[in-house]
């Protein structure tokens, strides 16, 4: 699966639960194969837990579960939206990413 988001990214979600609050955050992982993506502080669930060497304590711990890749875009810092994202490549064969609407790039280099 080709992809045009990358770890560390700042995205917004677009569709599901979390999109009426406009929750951007930072991608922590990509799964390719599923076609699924975990952004940090969204689509939090709980994960009921026994004690165990690790944890002691046990209970309910909260933590990010993964959403599909359609339901996130790159966030813009330029235009504050989510963004359809294009490349472009250089003259010496490097590729950037660029926000479609603005025409700003979204790599830092």
């Amino acid at each position: 699966m080709k992809l045009k988001l990358k770890k560390n990214d700042t995205v917004i979600v677009v569709t599901g639960k979390e999109r009426f609050a406009q929750k951007t955050g930072k991608v922590l992982k990509i799964f390719r194969e599923e076609g699924r993506v975990v952004v940090q502080g969204v689509n939090f669930v709980k994960r009921h837990t026994r004690p165990s060497a690790k944890n002691q304590q046990g209970g309910i711990l909260e933590k990010e579960a993964s959403l599909p890749l359609s339901n996130v875009m790159l966030y813009c810092p330029r235009c504050k939206k989510g963004s359809r994202v294009g490349i472009k490549v250089m003259a010496d064969k490097t590729k950037l990413r660029f926000c479609r609407r603005c025409e700003e790039t979204l790599d830092k280099s």
